[in-house]
């Protein structure tokens, strides 16, 4: 009876893993299967747990080097192209105060206002973040 502790232990993380879908607690999972296996080869307690810790922190240890274990952190969406689509887009700039500027675009008066190290020499810009309802914009080369 205690040796179906973990089998039951593993098929509830497995359980679990599909409604998260990190594949950690599947790494976690392989872990208690060792240690069922290890209990049906008749290995003692301690030896059991070891097993099952071991596999379990090998397994963590290679997704987390893995592609599917990098995860990045989500891009900030004022500058992400995929979420903001003005962003790349062309605009002409007729004239600055201080870095700032009202311009035309997409058939609207939009504030501009000019990247970090960017001057105000060109006329056309291109959309490098949106920042609030302000368009941050770098000199198109």
């Amino acid at each position: 009876m205690i040796g179906l502790i973990w089998w039951f232990a593993a098929g509830a993380l497995i359980v679990a893993e599909l409604f998260t879908g990190t594949f950690y607690l599947l790494m976690i999972a392989l872990g208690l299967i060792a240690g069922g296996i290890a209990f049906v080869m008749g290995a003692l307690a301690h030896v059991q747990i070891g097993a099952a810790a071991l596999v379990a922190l090998i397994a963590v240890a290679v997704l987390r080097r893995s592609r599917f274990g990098n995860w990045k952190r989500p891009n900030d969406a004022s500058r992400d192209a995929a979420v903001n689509l003005d962003i790349g887009a062309t605009l002409q700039v007729e004239q600055w105060r201080d870095g700032r500027a009202r311009a035309m675009y997409r058939g609207a008066q939009w504030d501009v206002e000019l990247a970090p190290g960017e001057s105000e020499g060109a006329r056309l810009y291109r959309i490098t973040a949106l920042d609030g309802n302000r368009l941050i914009v770098a000199a198109k080369r």
